[in-house]
């Protein structure tokens, strides 16, 4: 943590300055103007329905049946909940049938109670994350948990009794985020079970994706999940099991595909958003139920308020699906319904054409109000949360966090990665797509080169998200080291090749929950080689590149007869990986001459020598910033007029400023 008068009195005005000359000296882009295509309009020749919740009512519940199967169904839910405002609980009933996809009996099943996280000061999310997320802290004394009142089989066998609690990760006796059932009789392959229950849930103050600020309200996570049971070679498993892991400060979510039939009952002020599609609505006795239905999703959210603003138009693309676009607007933003609209259609365009279909018939995006960040920026099935409406006009981050959100719809969504144990799969893919929109579609082109100076901490992409060392390394490395890395791959083959790889990719492993051993046996069956030795450094492992002008000297040749020569001898170390291209390296001499070089970069170190009639001023390696995975970039400069000791104070100043940003980059 920072000490701010220190920051202010030492470091602000000089991380302004090195921010100012890295911008003018080297950006190559605008970063703080949207240019939108001012011939391109999403909003031509479409329908556009203004909504206020009413508008959709029906006298009775639709009879929607669900489509042809694009996933293995494995998980049917049939959840009845009511919202209590006053008391900001979730009363619920569940029935859930559950498919053994396996070889092998089961004979218990596995359930993530989320809620229980917020449970106490004790539990491991709470531990981990410090109750807080995203700069977004825990409420004093806001707590938040999930019961189970029964628990029973379709003929009647009651199995409350079955029920116990396991924490696979940490044996942390205070986590109550992971519950076993055991089972009357066994599942046999191919057959499946109907479990019964009731529950409650106790929701917190808005935090962590999850409860309510004054009559808004946010259910992320918030029914009873069966865990995923996974089949032998799925993943690299050896044999098939259970996926189980508690609910971390990191962590994210991993389910099984299935279909979710939902009524949710709420007083008849609120308008409710959900998942899905609405397939009608009933009013009576002041309370209005919600019915809504989803297929090939591994999740179900929803969220409600009586201020909402609903805007409604239909998203078209030739050859592709039409999509109603649902804006639920807190009413500070009423006026922006524009720019919600077009960052969204502009998403659904393009990862559509570089991925594929978006098949889902709907898309609703929540914007939570002031104070309701907590809800804000996150990603389920055909439902996404923006940034809460603080400001009445907000910068390019409004834009930036639907696209993102939206790129979730394909990695997290669809493609359905596990975020338990590989996140960089959802997020640094989501993050790569998400600028490559934005700048298409804005004119904003990331700073690659100046985002790998937020990687201070590098560590293997693989790995579970709770074995990071702390927050701003598990940001650093799945979402910025993740997405670099990425580009980085673009960079060696090309963008039209890449292209072809995240295509490949998405259209193979789409509803099949891969591996990171997946994705590189698509990238190399793509571009026909091996890339065993790029991963084993950048993915695997912790490696970035990071190449340093060790040492200079310079020496005088004289001669009575003739002007003055300086003999130059450059020392060029890698102290890092090995980057894939040759690397260059510009020589400046202070009679105005320029020489540039270029090396191989493989070896540990390389020796220039130079005679020239004038001494040698500065030395630059990789001038024109190419090098994407390279952090370290103090010593890729050095100027004969400037101190070492100077040179290693800007690099302190670099690293406290990194570090305090770090934070602001998790969506």
């Amino acid at each position: 943590m920072i000490h701010i008068v220190r920051f202010l009195g030492y470091f602000l005005l000089p991380a302004f300055c090195l921010l100012l000359f890295y911008f003018i000296f080297f950006s190559q882009s605008n970063l703080s103007t949207l240019q939108v295509d001012s011939n391109k309009s999403y909003f031509e020749e479409e329908d556009t329905i203004s909504a206020n919740g009413a508008s959709t009512q029906l006298e009775q519940l639709s009879t929607l049946e669900y489509s042809e199967p694009l996933s293995q169904r494995i998980v049917d839910y049939n959840i009845d909940v009511e919202l209590d405002d006053k008391e900001n609980q979730l009363i619920g009933s569940q029935t859930l049938t559950w498919v053994n996809p396996g070889k092998k009996p089961v004979q218990e099943l596995f359930f993530h109670l989320y809620p229980n996280a917020f449970q106490s000061k004790k539990t491991s999310f709470i531990v981990e994350s410090g109750g807080s997320l995203r700069d977004d802290n825990m409420k004093k004394n806001s707590y938040g948990e999930m019961m189970i009142h029964k628990l029973w089989t379709n003929n009647g066998k009651e199995l409350s009794q079955n029920t116990y609690f396991i924490r696979p990760d940490d044996g942390n006796p205070h986590d109550f985020t992971l519950m076993g059932v055991k089972l009357p009789e066994p599942v046999l392959p191919g057959k499946q079970i109907t479990l019964n229950m009731t529950f409650s849930v106790q929701m917190p103050y808005v935090f962590a994706r999850m409860g309510y600020v004054e009559d808004f309200f946010m259910a992320g996570q918030w029914f009873p999940k069966v865990a995923v049971y996974e089949l032998k070679g799925m993943r690299g498993r050896e044999d098939e099991g259970w996926n189980l892991h508690q609910y971390h400060g990191n962590s994210e979510f991993y389910a099984n595909f299935g279909t979710y039939d939902v009524l949710i009952k709420v007083p008849s002020k609120y308008i409710v958003a959900g998942s899905g599609t609405l397939a009608g609505m009933h009013e009576s006795d002041n309370m209005k139920t919600y019915h809504f239905r989803a297929a090939d999703v591994h999740d179900f959210a929803w969220s409600a308020s009586p201020h909402f603003i609903v805007e409604e138009e239909v998203f078209h693309l030739e050859n592709a699906n039409n999509v109603k676009i649902k804006l639920y607007l807190d009413p500070l933003h009423s006026e922006l319904k524009r720019r919600y609209f077009y960052a969204a259609k502009a998403a659904l365009e393009n990862f559509t054409k570089w991925y594929g279909d978006y098949p889902y018939d709907t898309l609703s995006i929540v914007v939570p109000p002031q104070g309701g960040n907590g809800a804000g920026g996150m990603e389920y099935p055909t439902l996404v949360t923006a940034w809460a409406a603080a400001d009445k006009e907000p910068d390019s981050s409004l834009e930036r966090v639907i696209i993102h959100e939206i790129g979730h719809q394909y990695w997290y969504g669809m493609v359905a990665s596990n975020e338990f144990e590989e996140a960089w799969l959802d997020e640094g893919f989501t993050s790569y797509a998400e600028d490559k929109v934005m700048e298409k579609e804005y004119g904003i082109r990331s700073k690659t080169y100046f985002e790998a100076s937020y990687i201070t901490s590098p560590a293997a992409l693989k790995q579970n998200a709770w074995d990071y060392k702390y927050k701003n390394e598990y940001a650093q490395n799945v979402y910025v080291r993740g997405k670099l890395v990425l580009n980085d791959i673009e960079n060696i083959i090309g963008k039209n090749q890449m292209d072809h790889v995240l295509k490949t990719y998405f259209q193979q492993w789409k509803f099949k929950h891969p591996s990171t051993e997946d994705f590189q046996a698509v990238l190399e069956e793509v571009t026909n080689q091996s890339w065993a030795d790029y991963f084993h450094e950048f993915i695997y492992g912790d490696k970035m590149v990071d190449y340093a002008i060790e040492s200079l000297q310079i020496n005088e040749i004289s001669n009575p007869e003739e002007p003055p020569l300086y003999e130059h001898k450059v020392t060029i170390n890698r102290n890092g990986a090995i980057h894939y291209e040759p690397v260059s390296i510009l020589f400046s001499f202070s009679d105005g001459t320029f020489i540039e070089k270029e090396w191989e970069g493989t070896d540990k170190n390389k020796h220039f020598d130079f005679i020239h009639p004038s001494t040698l001023s500065w030395a630059a390696i990789d001038p024109d910033h190419t090098i994407i995975l390279e952090n370290q970039h103090i010593n890729n400069f050095i100027n004969t007029s400037v101190k070492s000791d100077a040179k290693i104070r800007w690099n302190l100043l670099l690293t406290d400023w990194i570090e305090s940003v770090i934070n602001s980059i998790i969506w």
